[in-house]
């Protein structure tokens, strides 16, 4: 665990050693509050939540954390600097783990800082403020796994723009496929435990359950399943990378 936080805590200083961090949670939470305010008519709906606020996160996730995902390893490839990374005294899996996981915070530190959208809505009325914590920690999970998608997939190519373009197709495969137009595609043929299966990998069919304020520990095991899928996928791939 040390030399993973050695890691850790070099790849999130050099996040915010880069103009990276500023135009990441610029973007975000201008992109955050826009989606709120205006699309989801906040005070139009009249109504003390944040369900306007937490809808749009999944879609928000599905563009941003593929752009920050994608130098995680193509970037490291490209420069030449994986090789020197695998000659320090740490193991493949402790590399993958404290990159990831620094991505992750950085990430939460992003969502943390739409705490004032929290306060605000406190203001105007009297909101469940249990069912808006489980929707942060439903919402930091998601962007775990959309994370987790992206590492691996940013380890495939040493081109981060193909590695942002797959990881955004391969995160809506996950997000559509809780939605009748896939579903329906399978429904004249398939089983009902097949449509269920698949219907149980989409991030909304979780994601909508702890916004809900329903912390099931089902739907956390889900998103920590996933990131372990695709860290050990990630793992996997720069082992084979390695070997070329």
């Amino acid at each position: 665990m040390g030399r993973i936080g050695v890691i850790f805590k070099r790849e999130l200083i050099g996040y915010f050693a880069t103009p990276i961090a500023a135009v990441f949670i610029i973007i975000f939470l201008m992109l955050a509050g826009a989606f709120t305010f205006y699309l989801g008519d906040f005070f139009a709906r009249g109504q003390a939540d944040l369900i306007s606020f937490f809808d749009f996160h999944p879609w928000l996730y599905l563009v941003l954390v593929p752009a920050l995902a994608m130098r995680l390893w193509a970037e490291e490839r490209r420069g030449g600097t994986i090789e020197l990374l695998f000659t320090l005294p740490i193991t493949l899996w402790e590399a993958v783990a404290g990159k990831f996981l620094a991505a992750w915070c950085f990430t939460g530190i992003a969502l943390v800082l739409t705490f004032p959208t929290w306060v605000t809505v406190n203001i105007l009325g009297e909101p469940d403020n249990g069912v808006i914590l489980a929707s942060y920690l439903g919402s930091f999970f998601m962007a775990g796994g959309f994370m987790a998608i992206g590492s691996c997939v940013s380890a495939l190519t040493k081109n981060q723009v193909i590695a942002f373009v797959i990881s955004v197709v391969v995160g809506l495969g996950f997000i559509l496929s809780g939605y009748p137009m896939v579903l329906d595609v399978f429904s004249g043929w398939a089983p009902q435990f097949v449509l269920e299966l698949i219907s149980s990998f989409s991030f909304l069919t979780h994601f909508n359950a702890l916004s809900r304020g329903v912390i099931d520990v089902r739907d956390l095991v889900y998103f920590l399943s996933l990131i372990g899928f695709w860290l050990f996928a990630t793992a996997l791939v720069l082992e084979w990378k390695k070997a070329e």
